[in-house]
């Protein structure tokens, strides 16, 4: 038996009037999911615990089995595991992202946040970019490391952690509040625009019609973490696929392979078809047992607002993702056990992760759980089954068998 996880960030939704009060989930033409899903267990389950903050890093955590209530230390430490930064137990780390903020305004405080992402930036440009915010900013006991696309990271030694506003929290407000209360992160910021705001790369990108990476952000606030090993928690070894430094860095924390697909990117033109084709690779060839595919793109389309890209994306991890790899490991001659899901919903209406329970699929090619023939996988249907989970980490226990 092969073992995957195979997860659409942010895939969840609110109903959408003009989808006729669908999700996208609902909507999207998903042909191989609703397939599955005649003779798979649909549920809801809690992924992120009541009274924690709606991200990744926590809802990620407890797909993969560990309680964020216990292992969750903050999202940028995660992050530094990923980048190779060896953490001492007095740093703190803070996610450095490069933002779009509006440019007619005098003041840096009056300036509204416009692209979290700066149009999804690359990691060669951005990697410019961070090179020249170090050059003037870096200062004893405050590192840069560059990381992937619009995600990068700082390190504070002797640090503290504080409270830091997400800026795809606050798409399309004034940032003057939202700034942080510690005078040099403050500074940093403000300095960051000057740096960046006519920097020839930016300069290129609005010839391009792309958003200017003209400012930093920084926010995550953590300190280093400490994860069990998987397998020793599960007894089988697992291995990750993402393109965000975030997953990469729970893997490491946990001791799972890590996967690097080319072109895998974050976006919603990520190289679907290579992620596929590596996590049967790894399941046929390699003997890993376990194989968590991880995809940002619904994700990033909810805090763009773009219905239609959203769907897009929903409908590519359908057709490039999760039919190839049931097809390459079937084909191999092994049987199959998919959990299906995404972290978190990301509504199109609000552009930000939410708290709410998330419907999963749980697939076995050897079993069928009652011919459902016109069911499909949405948050609806997961709905009505009245299955669910309110400890999410324990999630992985069913898929597993454990």
């Amino acid at each position: 038996m092969k073992y995957v996880v195979i997860l659409g960030d942010g895939m969840a939704d609110w109903p959408i009037e003009e989808l006729g009060d669908k999700t996208p989930l609902e909507y999207a033409n998903t042909p191989f999911m609703d397939k599955l899903s005649e003779t798979a267990e649909l549920g809801m389950v809690r992924t992120v615990p009541e009274g924690m903050s709606p991200g990744s890093d926590t809802a990620n955590l407890s797909v993969l089995g560990y309680n964020p209530k216990k292992y969750y230390s903050g999202r940028s430490p995660l992050e530094a595991l990923s980048i190779g930064v060896d953490m001492k137990n007095t740093d703190v780390a803070l996610r450095c992202n490069i933002v779009t903020l509006s440019e007619d305004e005098d003041r840096y405080e009056d300036r509204t946040i416009i692209d979290h992402s700066s149009s999804e930036i690359s990691t060669e440009d951005a990697a410019v970019l961070i090179d020249a915010v170090k050059s003037e900013l870096e200062r004893d006991g405050y590192t840069f490391y560059v990381g992937t696309s619009y995600r990068h990271l700082l390190i504070i030694d002797k640090g503290t952690v504080m409270p830091l506003v997400q800026p795809h929290d606050v798409l399309g407000q004034v940032v003057g509040d939202k700034l942080p209360k510690d005078d040099v992160l403050r500074d940093m910021m403000i300095r960051s625009y000057d740096i960046l705001v006519n920097h020839p790369i930016n300069v290129e990108r609005k010839k391009k019609g792309l958003n200017p990476a003209n400012s930093l952000w920084l926010w995550g606030a953590g300190t280093k973490p400490a994860l069990t090993s998987f397998q020793g928690k599960v007894g089988k070894s697992g291995a990750m696929i993402s393109a965000v430094d975030l997953l990469k860095g729970i893997a490491v924390g946990a001791d799972m392979k890590v996967i690097s697909v080319e072109g895998a990117n974050g976006g919603l033109n990520t190289n679907y078809e290579g992620k596929a084709d590596a996590a049967v690779d790894a399941l046929i060839n390699h003997n890993i047992e376990f194989v968590y595919v991880h995809v940002e793109a619904p994700d990033e389309m909810g805090h763009q607002g773009s219905v239609e890209r959203k769907i897009k994306a929903i409908e590519n991890l359908d057709s490039r993702i999760i039919k190839r790899v049931y097809e390459g490991v079937t084909a191999a001659g092994e049987d199959i056990r998919m959990l299906i899901m995404p972290d978190h919903p990301t509504p199109i209406k609000i552009r930000t992760h939410t708290d709410e329970p998330i419907p999963y699929m749980l697939f076995d090619s050897t079993k069928t759980l009652g011919e459902e023939p016109h069911r499909t996988y949405c948050e609806k249907n997961a709905k009505e089954t009245g299955i669910y989970e309110e400890n999410g980490y324990k999630l992985i226990e069913k898929l597993l068998e454990v």
